[in-house]
């Protein structure tokens, strides 16, 4: 049970057709195929110098969770692939970056904005807690 009452319900699941993953998967397995059907896009988050991803179902919530980064991708006709990135927040959610055309497998390329960018918005968050702390 959540503080207000609901029952917690998971906002990420597992790679589809993946019944072996039992949780995220390197972002560098996904890059060079096509997003499947039914996510939105991939959650990410780095983790030991690497960007491991789960997907976001599209059935599920529709807010990225805060501090967190949804990937999302299309392929291109000449085999070259456009990637969003948008980044959860306390009462929204907002574009972050955008990639066009990018070739081949891609993950090294996004890895540093995504890395930095939550890297800094759990700094923000643990700032925020230490001053509202003092300030009580």
């Amino acid at each position: 049970m959540t503080r207000y009452g609901t029952a917690h319900r998971p906002v990420l699941t597992v790679v589809p057709d993946s019944a072996a993953e039992q949780g995220p998967v390197g972002l560098s397995a996904l890059t060079q195929a096509p997003m499947p059907a039914d996510v939105r896009g991939a959650i990410v988050t780095p983790v030991h110098g690497r960007l491991m991803a789960t997907w976001m179902p599209l059935r599920g919530p529709s807010r990225v969770p805060q501090g967190r980064v949804l990937l999302s991708w299309t392929c291109t006709d000449e085999g070259r692939t456009d990637v969003t990135a948008q980044l959860g927040l306390a009462g929204t959610q907002t574009l972050l970056a955008v990639w066009p055309g990018l070739r081949g497998e891609w993950s090294g390329v996004v890895h540093p904005t995504v890395a930095e960018v939550t890297e800094l918005h759990a700094a923000l968050r643990l700032a925020t807690a230490v001053l509202d702390r003092l300030a009580e």
